[in-house]
């Protein structure tokens, strides 16, 4: 009697997440978008704190962007190392490099929300466009083509960012971690429900910074200039994505896992101050793949095994065919080759940061 009650129960798991993935597929069946080239200026803006060696290797692939008229923001909070040198040095060849240097406050110490809001109030132009110091477009026509999905309806724009490319474990798990949340972002925004975005390829205009009241609602958090200005200024008519190949942004690595680990730490803190409906449909995802994966494994050995592992087949088939053509859409189509591992390894990740911060709060950046 118990194990057909747990038996049912990883029946109603197993759809709850053949159902989410089949919901990641909306992304792949998208419209092919007008080719008319927007015409109107953008401001580029790019935070940087001690970023002078990115800076010096991604920058060029801003400044050479085939777009007929844009300036690039830089915005230096308060750098020691080379930073301003760099920037300067920059400025210096190319007319439309507009610098904002950023001197700390009592009121704002260090706050990368206050330095950005003082890039975005120098900015020139409507259009605003954000990437951040380590990272860079794949294309040339980043700009075009992240400025071709604004509209009179649509004014936020949601990109995709991957990692830069290499052959470790480490790379593979924080590529998939990030690919995995960002078909989900994409995918719930195509639905109606924005509630996400990264901000190293984000744009949206200056009159949704202003009516969202900028970063004041969360001013005091270290993060979140991306997901929570989405979850005030985002909703079903106003919020769009891109997802045109040439439109990628590819980001350094990180040092150590280690690092990266407590960066996901701070921004999965962070959902506490998400709408409930996007925190229920994120632990929705999460709870009901920790669960299937548990009572199929204890099922495994409890229950006719062939009916279990015909199951998980299947699951792994949908997942397979879903996910396998949302990498090759996003340029991830290698992730794909470890996916039952890479699968399992998010799950895992996802409960560690979830239990580290349930025992302590994520310390501030120093």
């Amino acid at each position: 009697m118990i194990l057909t009650v747990v038996f049912y129960i990883f029946i109603l798991f197993a759809g709850i997440q053949v159902s989410y993935y089949l919901l990641f597929s909306n992304i792949l069946f998208s419209k092919k978008k007008n080719i008319r080239l927007p015409d109107f200026p953008i401001s580029v803006i790019i935070f940087a704190k001690n970023n002078a060696e990115n800076l010096r290797n991604f920058l060029p692939s801003i400044l050479t962007q085939k777009y007929k008229n844009f300036e690039v923001v830089l915005i230096d909070n308060n750098s020691t190392d080379r930073t301003q040198k760099v920037i300067n040095s920059f400025a210096k060849i190319h007319s439309n490099i507009h610098i904002v240097n950023v001197e700390n406050n009592e009121a704002f110490w260090g706050s990368k929300k206050y330095a950005m809001t003082l890039g975005i109030k120098v900015a020139k132009y409507e259009h605003l466009l954000f990437t951040e110091a380590n990272s860079r477009p794949i294309s040339e026509h980043w700009i075009s083509e992240m400025s071709m999905e604004f509209s009179n309806e649509k004014t936020i724009v949601l990109g995709y960012s991957s990692f830069e490319k290499q052959k470790n474990i480490a790379n593979f798990l924080i590529r998939f971690y990030h690919f995995l949340t960002a078909i989900q972002f994409l995918n719930f925004t195509k639905l109606g429900i924005p509630f996400m975005a990264d901000g190293k390829n984000l744009a949206y205009k200056k009159e949704d910074f202003y009516r969202a009241k900028g970063f004041i609602n969360h001013m005091k958090q270290d993060l979140g200039e991306d997901d929570l200005f989405i979850q005030d200024a985002s909703n079903e008519i106003n919020t769009t994505y891109c997802i045109s190949k040439n439109s990628f942004v590819e980001t350094a690595n990180f040092s150590t896992l280690s690092d990266w680990f407590f960066l996901q730490r701070k921004k999965f803190f962070l959902r506490k101050k998400y709408k409930s409906k996007h925190r229920f449909l994120l632990s929705l995802f999460t709870f009901s793949k920790l669960f299937f994966y548990v009572f199929g494994i204890v099922l495994f050995f409890f229950y006719p095994y062939k009916i279990i592992l015909s199951f998980m087949l299947g699951y792994f088939l949908v997942q397979y065919i879903i996910v396998g053509i949302s990498a090759k859409r996003l340029d991830e189509k290698n992730l794909i080759y470890f996916l039952p591992f890479l699968d399992i390894s998010f799950l895992l990740i996802q409960m560690s940061i979830f239990m580290a911060n349930l025992t302590s709060k994520p310390p501030h950046w120093k």
